[in-house]
């Protein structure tokens, strides 16, 4: 059994820790934390999955950005534990986000990610949508939550402030 519930102040660190474990220690060098720093993430759409022994399995953050102007949410990271890889969790997590962004009324969702991944969620290669070096261009994906949310939205991807 999983529970899905937004990420309070105290499992910070928890969370911290489990990205630490699941990325590389120089994550907060890519680019797209310099889009979060100084910026609240979206507190309703950053949730953790604990199971039923309460221990934290899984996570997922998104933060607002700016893209030619209009607001878009930039998701991510995504992690989850090595123990509970292969579980789906990811995957739930990712509709869990996506569905209430939706409910939010948020229109368009961006990451930096892997295609092949990303594409079984609705994602796919942004053009004209520029993130902070360096980003691969071919990594940079989006999908629309509501139709033709991207359509003519191009340029650099600023933070939201």
């Amino acid at each position: 059994m999983i529970e899905l519930t937004v990420e309070k102040p105290e499992d910070w660190w928890e969370v911290e820790a489990l990205y630490d474990l699941c990325f590389a220690p120089g994550r907060t060098a890519l680019s797209s934390y310099r889009l979060r720093n100084g910026v609240d993430p979206i507190r309703e759409l950053c949730i953790i999955a604990r199971d039923g022994d309460g221990i934290l399995g899984g996570v997922i953050r998104n933060w607002p950005v700016k893209v030619g102007g209009k607001p878009a949410i930039l998701l991510g990271p995504v992690a989850v534990h090595p123990t509970r890889q292969g579980e789906g969790l990811g995957a739930t997590l990712m509709n869990e986000a996506l569905v209430r962004a939706k409910a939010m009324g948020w229109e368009r969702v961006m990451l930096v990610g892997d295609l092949p991944y990303y594409k079984r969620f609705g994602f796919s290669k942004l053009e004209g949508v520029v993130m902070p070096p360096p980003t691969n261009p071919d990594r940079v994906l989006g999908i629309e939550l509501v139709d033709g949310a991207w359509d003519g939205v191009t340029g650099r991807v600023r933070r939201a402030l």
